[in-house]
């Protein structure tokens, strides 16, 4: 029993306000808002982020460890409060003795009984127990407060983090707009360092100055769009339905008894209170509190309510959009022009799935194979580790398109987008692999390729539903640099 009244106290204090009163705070240091003004669309996720905040710093709260003093005196408190009255008072000198001469009810507690025996009460034990819960309530408000207040500078530090991520990344790369700079803003709590924005910067650089890249990556984000997924292809419909509810705000037969300010409603046991001066405090406290006793009566009511349900779209109307898996060939052949190609094209896209909030899988292969998952909340972090990454080995497409398929039979990856980024120097897949990727375009993933040489195999590329091709020479490189830099 003690156990519990010591929950409900702590749950009773984070319900007080102390949150939301840290949370405001947060929200009107200077720091805060200028993010919020300066940089578009992260205002929304701001609030989002400080919203999340509140409801873990609560579970937080509620699973901390507490005082060992203060739940002893909760558990006093219950064995005090449950005495009977006579045995309350025939002990009150014994019951006050126990307390511990640090409790901070002690001096209040002495006080009390001091007057007490000037002036007898009979509703004095009521009295007294109610003074230390309003004390245990507040020692422990007084303890989790400054709690909070380290939880919240911790926020402000993400806060400010955050901030300076995102402005570090748009002085390398400006061309984002306000749905990439939101997404953004949830990985963007990765400390960059100058080896990051020198990686950035370099294929930022390399896909301005062949803008053809960033041309496919936009054309094969408008084909990701197009789906015939009955199980996708649905939109959320608002429709008002009238439902009877029962409703206690209004008379109706009495259906027991409850807390309240409703006066009308009176238990007459409150009322006694107001018979002795020095009691009406309590009176007064518990209706500005909304505790006193009053009965309770309910009524049913016919009420409109706005009920969602899902609609088939028609195939042209705009579908949710599929996943990206980015599969990169990292072979030693790769390693040049086809290297910075593949990178800058894939960042390019990594773009397009932070603006349309997609989730993007990337796998680095050559013998062996690395992977990023772009949507976690070190997603960011792993996108500069990917643009660092330096591509040696053999070639094991195998391998890649055997995990892309295994990827596209989960829940998370379904009407997945393949993009293999390659010089497709490799020899035929197996007939069984052929299979899996035919069955798979029956269930509406599409399979994209985008080739880095001349000497691909034709056969491997037939394979893809579409392909682009992208071999710059590097007398075009140059005259695309000296074109660029005129």
């Amino acid at each position: 029993m003690s156990f519990i009244e010591g929950f409900e106290i702590t749950l009773a204090v984070l319900e007080s306000g102390i949150i939301e009163e840290a949370a405001h705070e947060a929200m009107g240091t200077p720091q805060a808002f200028m993010a919020a003004e300066s940089i578009d669309n992260i205002k929304r996720s701001i609030t989002n982020q400080v919203s999340v905040w509140k409801s873990q710093v609560k579970n937080k709260m509620l699973n901390a460890p507490i005082n060992q003093d203060w739940q002893q005196e909760v558990e006093y408190y219950q064995t005090v409060k449950d005495y009977s009255d006579d045995y309350f008072l025939d002990n009150i000198n014994d019951i006050i003795a126990q307390l511990d001469i640090n409790s901070p009810f002690y001096e209040s507690a002495h006080a009390l009984v001091k007057k007490q025996n000037q002036q007898y009460n009979p509703l004095f034990k009521h009295f007294f127990c109610d003074k230390w819960y309003q004390t245990l309530f507040e020692s422990l408000q007084d303890k989790k407060r400054e709690d909070i207040q380290q939880e919240k500078q911790k926020l402000l530090d993400d806060l400010y983090q955050r901030q300076e991520t995102i402005a570090q990344l748009s002085a390398v790369d400006d061309s984002g707009n306000a749905e990439r700079n939101m997404r953004l803003w949830d990985l963007a709590k990765a400390k960059l360092s100058q080896i990051d924005i020198s990686s950035l910067s370099k294929t930022v650089d390399f896909l301005t100055k062949n803008s053809e890249l960033q041309t496919i990556a936009e054309q094969l984000g408008r084909i990701a769009n197009q789906s015939d997924d009955n199980d996708i292809n649905r939109i959320k419909v608002e429709k008002i339905q009238t439902t009877s509810v029962e409703d206690f705000n209004n008379s109706g037969e009495l259906s027991g008894i409850h807390q309240s300010n409703d006066l009308e409603n009176l238990l007459p046991t409150e009322l006694m209170f107001l018979a002795y001066p020095e009691l009406e405090v309590i009176f007064y406290k518990h209706l500005a509190e909304k505790r006193l006793g009053t009965y309770q009566q309910k009524s049913l009511v016919r009420k409109n309510e706005n009920i969602v349900t899902y609609e088939q779209k028609s195939k042209q109307a705009d579908e949710n959009k599929g996943p990206f898996i980015i599969a990169i060939d990292a072979s030693g052949s790769m390693m040049g022009l086809a290297e910075k190609s593949a990178k800058a094209f894939a960042y390019g896209l990594m773009q397009i799935a932070l603006a349309e909030d997609r989730e993007c899988y990337v796998i680095i292969f050559s013998a062996q194979q690395v992977t990023y998952e772009l949507t976690k909340d070190n997603g960011l972090r792993e996108m500069l580790s990917f643009l660092s990454y330096s591509f040696h080995g053999g070639t094991d497409i195998t391998t890649v398109m055997e995990k892309s398929l295994s990827l596209m039979k989960t829940e998370r990856y379904k009407n997945a987008d393949l993009i293999v980024l390659s010089d497709f120097m490799a020899p035929n897949l197996q007939s069984k692999t052929v299979t899996e990727i035919n069955a798979m375009k029956d269930q509406e993933n599409r399979f994209h390729a985008l080739s880095l040489s001349h000497y691909r195999n034709s056969q491997l590329i037939d394979l893809f539903d579409y392909h682009w091709e992208y071999t710059p020479s590097k007398l075009a490189n140059m005259k695309r640099l000296f074109t660029f830099g005129s």
